[in-house]
């Protein structure tokens, strides 16, 4: 039989294969850290699925969060799939389904707002108007690159991602703001949320960035990254439109049920509708 060990080569080989797949540099980036937990949990041992489900559980024990534990068992399953080693992925953890979101990392539009002036009276002009198109539009982080010169200048940006094509539209007043930093950085076309050398920013830029905002913002570090803000766009477009479907396409979704995690009331709201019931005597 097949001794089955992880090593150099086969992770890899993967992370290749990802690429091909055309998955985001992210999530090449995710898959590959977990696979490597994996490796020097096994340290050196045969892959089984016994050895797959003590780690997974192993997680928990060290404090790691389900849903997490779920993301990582997901990517090494991947892993699994990939070598052909089907009968070593595990399941994951059954989750009861939310019923609300933790208020201790849901960023307000409040504290969006001290962030963007933190931003300001910090002179991060380039990190103001970045905060500010990403929660304008729902975009990823790791779209950031669509917004180009020429997408300013038409008032939409095309965004394709993960094999799929999609079409955002920029509010009239964004597009004058990047206009504006355009040409104050002398950037006449292509992208415009650039480093000094002429080079896209990294998710890992952005999220540095962001968090050197939190002590002039008074925003606790835990509320202040990226997705957070396409959760407060997500949060803010469906209380004006009250449509789902419509979201889901504005965000890129390919199912509802995505969408519907975004819109999960916070424990605080949760606790006003129980208050409003009127049970208690």
């Amino acid at each position: 039989m097949e001794h089955r060990i992880m090593t150099r080569e086969a992770l890899e080989a993967f992370a290749r294969a990802l690429l091909e797949q055309e998955r985001s540099s992210g999530t090449i980036e995710k898959y590959f850290r977990d696979v490597r937990a994996f490796t020097v949990w096994l340290g050196g041992s045969e892959v089984t699925r016994e050895r797959a489900a003590a780690w997974r559980d192993s997680l928990l024990e060290r404090g790691y969060a389900p849903v997490t534990v779920n993301s990582m068992v997901a990517a090494v399953n991947q892993f699994f799939t990939f070598l052909g080693w089907e009968d070593c992925k595990v399941k994951a953890l059954k989750l009861q389904r939310k019923l609300f979101r933790d208020d201790r990392r849901e960023l307000t539009r409040e504290e969006y707002e001290r962030l963007l002036a933190a931003a300001h009276g910090l002179g991060r002009e380039r990190l103001a108007l970045l905060l500010e198109t990403i929660c304008a539009t729902g975009i990823r982080v790791s779209e950031v690159k669509y917004i180009t010169v020429e997408a300013a200048h038409a008032g939409r940006a095309e965004i394709s991602l993960k094999g799929k094509l999609r079409v955002i539209l920029l509010p009239g007043k964004l597009c004058r703001k990047l206009k504006k930093y355009a040409r104050a950085q002398k950037i006449a076309s292509g992208e415009i949320f650039l480093t000094r050398s002429g080079r896209s920013l990294s998710r890992r830029q952005i999220w540095a960035e962001m968090k050197r905002l939190c002590k002039a913002a008074g925003v606790a570090p835990s509320k202040v990254f990226p997705h957070n803000l396409r959760h407060l766009f997500a949060r803010t477009f469906y209380k004006v439109c009250r449509d789902v479907v419509k979201l889901a396409d504005v965000l890129g979704h390919s199912s509802i049920e995505t969408t519907r995690i975004y819109l999960i009331s916070t424990g605080a709201e949760h606790m006003k509708i129980l208050s409003r019931m009127h049970l208690i005597q």
